[in-house]
């Protein structure tokens, strides 16, 4: 029959692409077992073998090639359950900071600029002193894009934008150093320093530009190294404390900044809003792991560590801006190290060695509510 005829030509397509069909030892079904179930679905022997045209009764194929068979036609239909993608929007392709910058330059943000406001509004004397001793005005032409910043800020996080999902794809798996994807809901965001199963409800205040910030760290192969050790760091026994949550505290901060105007005069300097404000996030976390190790705080002293953190990068944005700019300076060399003051001369310390926490007592650990993180 044809069917018989069909099956008779595929085998003969395998043995000439160097499959053998028969094993000496256990005989023709065992070696034909061997083959791989991508090469039976893209030759079409499964179709074949199921096929019921012209008296090929699927009654001849064994119970182990129909089931093969069904768990192969699951594989391209399997999605998410929290929905975000499907798969041919290349879930596994990571995301630049770029595109995804790009995507929020192309589609309407009106109604999420209209919650903007781009300056604080001071009165009285406080008005009168920020006008004689304060910072310079942001340059008129830079002024769109500190407001597309602050809009990006007003957006949440929308599991149903494909965009949205890669970012947070990009950020677990440059962490984490996985290679699979994962669920944009579940217990696995809490290991990256999330409160809970849905990244989405700690982004308040911060928006998008959180995950954007983040995204900026992670992608940059420079910052990355940054990223990767303050993560190692946020997963000590003792001196843990939540990552990403952190990360979103001083993208807040960041976002004061600029409304205060305390990044205008960098920003009119650079002729740039957007690269400055990313950088200043980076410094701003920089500082915040130089402090926390150095001065063997834990989550206890987060609201303090913030507070005091808010006030110095407020105070001196350019001082924060020019020590990162000498961590990516070693960085380039190969010489990079998060605490600075480590000496370079004699012994190569490791990454781990850099890490090890010395006349830290032996406190328990302690939850992440209550301690002053948003």
């Amino acid at each position: 029959s044809r069917g018989s005829d069909a099956v008779f030509w595929i085998l003969q397509e395998f043995v000439s692409a160097g499959y053998s069909l028969y094993d000496k030892d256990s005989g023709a079904l065992a070696a034909f077992r061997r083959i791989p179930i991508s090469e039976l679905k893209n030759h079409g022997i499964l179709q074949a073998l199921t096929a019921e045209t012209n008296g090929l009764q699927s009654s001849v194929v064994s119970a182990e090639v129909l089931s093969a068979q069904e768990e192969w036609e699951v594989v391209d239909s399997i999605q998410p359950d929290t929905g975000s993608w499907t798969s041919s929007e290349q879930p596994g392709q990571l995301i630049s900071f770029g595109e995804a910058l790009q995507h929020f330059q192309t589609v309407d943000l009106s109604s999420f600029k209209k919650r903007i406001q781009p300056t604080i509004r001071r009165t009285g004397l406080a008005a009168l002193r920020h006008c004689l001793f304060g910072p310079p005005k942001l340059h008129q032409g830079l002024r769109e894009e500190r407001d597309l910043v602050l809009t990006i800020a007003q957006c949440g996080l929308d599991r149903q934008d494909p965009m949205h999902g890669r970012v947070l794809q990009t950020i677990y798996k440059k962490l984490t150093g996985s290679k699979f994807d994962c669920s944009l809901l579940g217990d696995h965001w809490e290991d990256l320093g999330f409160q809970g199963a849905n990244p989405a409800t700690d982004l308040r205040g911060a928006g998008f530009l959180a995950l954007l910030h983040l995204l900026y760290l992670v992608m940059d192969s420079k910052t990355l190294l940054m990223a990767q050790e303050i993560f190692r760091l946020s997963h000590h026994h003792i001196q843990q404390f939540p990552f990403c949550l952190m990360s979103v505290n001083i993208t807040c901060i960041a976002i004061r900044a600029l409304r205060e105007e305390c990044l205008s005069r960098e920003c009119n300097r650079q002729q740039k809003v957007i690269p400055v404000v990313n950088s200043f996030y980076a410094a701003t976390f920089l500082h915040l792991a130089h402090v926390w190790r150095t001065q063997q705080k834990t989550i206890l002293d987060s609201g303090f560590v913030l507070k005091d953190l808010e006030v110095l990068a407020k105070k001196s944005p350019r001082r924060l801006l020019k020590t990162l700019d000498i961590y990516l300076a070693r960085v380039s060399k190969g010489q990079a190290s998060l605490w600075g003051a480590q000496k370079r001369s004699g012994s190569q310390g490791s990454r781990a060695k850099d890490l090890t926490f010395t006349g830290v007592c032996d406190l328990q650990p302690h939850p992440f509510k209550s301690t002053g993180l948003i």
